[in-house]
């Protein structure tokens, strides 16, 4: 018995040292797809029928101080663009701010009841924000390429 623990044992190591290598990258660039596509979907069913989006603002959502056409224009802008740029990975912690900005309002205005969704969203988004993008990614290009302008800077600068 003892010995049938230790083959369990070793092999879940070793299936927890093998997932263990799974690339951040690839986990982040999958976060970003898929949270892009949940407001990216969300923001082409707004400009689809922008009519019927206002009349959600209007009658459901009921947004203080924001007028239904403003907040649904903005929701649409928003849930339209921000995804881009998460699937670029181009100034993706900042692409973010609105995402999780508009994941509160919909869990503490709009839909309280949906806090489950919610804090999946919100979870990835911040895992987004306080991670990057990874390095499939345009950050990640322009990071490479900015530090390597730096260091032949530094190498082409005389000495003092």
């Amino acid at each position: 018995m003892h010995d049938m623990f230790t083959v369990w044992r070793r092999r879940f190591v070793a299936v927890r040292a093998l997932l263990a290598q799974m690339p951040l990258s690839l986990i982040l660039l999958g976060m970003r797809i898929s949270m892009g596509f949940v407001f990216f979907n969300a923001g082409l069913l707004k400009a689809r029928s922008f009519d019927f989006a206002v009349k959600l603002f209007a009658n459901e959502y009921q947004l203080p101080i924001i007028p239904p056409e403003i907040a649904a224009r903005l929701a649409m802008i928003v849930e339209l663009g921000a995804p881009l740029f998460l699937f670029a990975g181009l100034a993706t912690r900042l692409a973010t701010l609105p995402l999780i900005g508009m994941t509160l309002v919909i869990v503490t205005l709009v839909y309280p009841a949906s806090w489950v969704e919610s804090l999946l969203w919100g979870s990835v988004l911040v895992m987004i924000l306080t991670r990057g993008p990874g390095v499939i990614s345009l950050d990640h290009l322009i990071e490479r390429w900015l530090v390597s302008r730096d260091r032949k800077a530094a190498v082409l600068a005389p000495a003092e």
